[in-house]
C-alpha cells in the first residue's frame, strides 16, 4: 500500500487478511527505487488514486504491472452492493470539490478536502471493499471489474505521461488549407472571416457575429427563416442561399476552437499530444477526458498523429462491438453466428434477417438505444422474432428502468437510480387528481429513463470488454522489446479502438498481440461462448491513413 503526505510516502505490506506487517517511510525522491525493487515480487500495489501517485513513478523510469485504485473501485462497489452498508468515512471518497482553476484535487493531493489520508484509512477502506465483494452475487465477476477498472487508471497514467506523437507542422498545414494561415493578433482567420461576410450578406445583417447562437438565430428568423436552434441537424433542414455558407462556418469554427492553434500551444510539447483521460469518467464504465478532446480528434487533423522515423502506428478497431456483447450476454447463438467475421451487419443480411445492411445497421441501433418510430421501429419486429434472447435482455432492461429500478452489466456495474425529479413526475401521475398531460409526462419520462437502462447493460458491459482488452494488451506489449529496441507503447483509446506506436519491426507482431488480446479479454468476460471479436487492424505512418 501507498500513501503520500507532505515530501515523504509511506510503504506498508499487508498480509491476506489486510493488516500492516511492515510499514516504512521514504522520501518521494527515493520512492520509484523502492517500488521497482519490489516489483519483482509482481505485488499489487493499493493506493486512493492512480492519476495523483503514479506520475510520481513514471517521472522516474519505474511502472507498476499491478494496482488497486481504490477511488474508482469504490465508486462502483457503493452502487454495486448496497447490502455491504456504508464504507468508513464513505464521505471522504466521494466529496472532491473542484479547485479554482476547475480541477478537481484528489485524495493524495496536500490541499485536498480530506488532508492527508493516513495509512489506516486506507487500509480500512479496503477491507470495506473486499467485505463488499464477499456480499456480492457475483464476486468473481465483480472482482475482474475491478482489476480492469484499476489496470485501465495506469494505462491512462501511461498514455498521458508518454503522450501521442504530434507533427505540429503538419497540423499547421491543415489548418492553413482550411481556414488560412494564423492571424497574428488572435482573431479570425481569413478564409473563416470569408464564410462570416459571406453569411451577413446572405442574411443583410452587417454587424452580426456569427459565433453568437443568440445573434445568429435572430438574423435568421429576421430573414424570415423559421428555426427554433441553430444546431446543424435543424439548419441542414431548411433551403436558403444563408445554409452552405453558414454550415461550413460553424464547422470550420468548431475546428478553430477545439483542435487550432491555440490548442496545439496548450496541449503539445516536444512533437507528444498528452492527452488526460478519466477512466471511468462516464457512467457506463466508458471514459471522458478532462480537456484537449482526445476522445474527439477530428478527420481533418489525423495527419498530425504521425509515427517517429523508423516506427509505425499499428491501430485496431473492433467491428460493431456492443452487438457482438450483447451476443455474447444473452447466450444467444444465432446472432453471434451472424457475427462471424469482420461485418456482423453484412452477417444480418446474409441471414434473410433484413434486406440491406444499412437496414440491418437501423435495426440493430434501433435495439440498442430503444427506437421505436421511423424505419427503426419498422425493423424492430423481424429482430425481436430471429433473436428473441439477445433482444428480450435489452427490453427486460428498458422495463427495469421503466419501474424505476437499476440494472447490470455484464461485470457488475450498477446503473444509477432515477434523480428525484424523475420520481417527483411518477409520483405525481399516480395521484387521483392527475390530469390526462401528468400522466402522458410521466409515461415519456419513464420510456426515456428505459431507453437509458437498455443502453447501459450493454454500452457498460462493451466497456468492461474494451478494458480488459486494453490490460491485456499492456501485458504482452511489455514483453515485444529486444535488446537495443524501442517498446511498443498504448497510444490512444477511444471505446473500441486502440492505437501503439511501435517500432516498425515491430508492427506486424503488435498487430498480432493486439487480435490475441482481444480474444483474451472475451473469452476472460463470456468463457468459451463462441462470439468473434473481431478487429480491423491498419498498419500505418499517420492516424488518417488508418480511417
Amino acid at each position: 500500500m501507498l500513501t503520500r503526505g507532505g515530501g515523504q510516502a509511506e510503504l506498508t505490506w499487508l498480509d491476506a487478511a489486510q493488516f500492516p506487517i511492515d510499514s516504512r517511510q521514504v522520501s518521494l525522491d527515493g520512492l520509484a527505487a523502492e517500488v521497482a525493487e519490489a516489483e519483482h515480487l509482481s505485488p499489487r500495489w493499493i493506493w486512493a488514486d492512480t492519476a495523483s501517485l503514479y506520475p510520481l513513478l513514471l517521472e522516474h523510469g519505474t511502472s507498476a504491472r499491478r494496482c488497486v485504485d481504490l477511488g474508482l473501485c469504490h465508486t462502483i462497489l457503493d452502487r454495486a452492493v448496497p447490502a455491504a452498508g456504508s464504507a468508513p468515512e464513505s464521505d471522504v471518497w466521494q466529496q472532491r470539490p473542484s479547485d479554482e482553476q476547475g480541477e478537481t484535487p484528489t485524495l493524495l493531493d496536500d490541499q485536498a478536502s480530506a488532508g492527508d489520508l493516513p495509512t489506516s484509512t486506507l487500509i480500512a477502506e479496503h477491507q470495506w471493499q473486499q467485505h463488499a465483494l464477499g456480499q456480492s452475487e457475483r464476486p468473481d465477476r465483480l472482482r475482474l471489474l475491478l482489476a480492469a477498472e484499476s489496470a485501465g487508471a495506469l494505462i491512462a497514467a501511461e498514455m498521458r505521461y508518454h503522450g501521442m506523437p504530434w507533427n505540429v507542422a503538419v497540423h499547421d498545414q491543415q489548418l492553413t488549407a482550411l481556414l488560412g494561415p494564423r492571424p497574428r493578433h488572435g482573431g479570425r482567420p481569413v478564409l473563416l472571416e470569408q464564410l462570416a461576410a459571406e453569411v451577413r450578406g446572405a442574411l443583410t445583417a452587417p454587424k452580426l457575429n456569427p459565433d453568437s447562437a443568440t445573434e445568429l438565430l435572430r438574423a435568421l428568423k429576421a430573414a424570415g427563416i423559421e428555426c427554433q436552434t441553430t444546431r446543424q441537424w435543424e439548419l441542414q433542414r431548411i433551403r436558403h442561399p444563408v445554409i452552405p455558407a453558414l454550415l461550413r462556418y460553424k464547422k470550420l469554427s468548431r475546428l478553430l476552437s477545439a483542435n487550432g492553434w491555440a490548442w496545439i500551444d496548450s496541449w503539445v510539447q516536444q512533437g507528444r499530444f498528452h492527452p488526460d483521460y478519466v477512466p471511468g469518467g462516464v457512467v457506463t464504465g466508458r471514459w471522458a477526458t478532462r480537456g484537449g478532446g482526445a476522445l474527439q480528434l477530428p478527420k481533418q487533423i489525423r495527419a498530425a498523429v504521425q509515427a517517429d522515423p523508423g516506427w509505425k502506428l499499428v491501430v485496431a478497431d473492433a467491428a460493431q462491438l456492443e452487438p457482438r456483447v450483447l451476443a455474447a450476454m444473452a447466450r444467444d447463438e444465432r446472432m453471434a453466428e451472424a457475427g462471424r467475421g469482420l461485418d456482423l451487419y453484412q452477417g444480418l443480411v446474409d441471414s434473410g434477417i433484413v434486406d440491406t445492411r444499412e437496414h440491418a445497421k437501423v435495426a440493430m441501433l434501433g435495439a440498442l438505444y430503444g427506437a421505436t418510430s421511423g424505419e427503426a421501429g419498422q425493423l424492430m419486429p423481424r429482430l425481436l422474432r430471429a433473436y428473441p434472447k439477445a433482444t428480450g435482455l435489452v427490453e427486460e432492461a428498458a422495463r427495469t428502468g421503466e419501474r424505476g429500478g437499476t440494472v447490470s452489466t455484464w461485470l457488475g456495474r450498477t446503473s444509477p437510480l432515477p434523480p428525484e425529479s424523475w420520481r417527483q413526475i411518477q409520483r405525481r401521475a399516480s395521484q387521483p387528481d392527475a390530469g390526462a398531460a401528468e400522466e402522458r409526462r410521466a409515461r415519456s419520462a419513464a420510456r426515456e429513463w428505459g431507453r437509458f437502462t437498455r443502453n447501459f447493460v450493454v454500452q457498460g458491459s462493451a466497456a468492461e470488454w474494451a478494458l480488459c482488452w486494453l490490460a491485456q494488451l499492456r501485458n504482452q506489449l511489455a514483453g515485444l522489446a529486444g535488446p537495443g529496441e524501442g517498446v511498443p507503447r498504448l497510444i490512444y483509446f477511444l471505446h473500441d479502438e486502440v492505437m501503439v506506436h511501435s517500432p516498425a519491426a515491430k508492427a506486424g507482431e503488435v498487430a498480432e498481440v493486439i487480435r490475441t488480446a482481444a480474444g483474451q479479454a472475451g473469452e476472460l468476460l463470456f468463457g468459451t461462448f463462441p462470439v468473434e471479436f473481431a478487429l480491423s487492424i491498419a498498419i500505418v505512418d499517420n492516424y488518417a491513413e488508418a480511417k
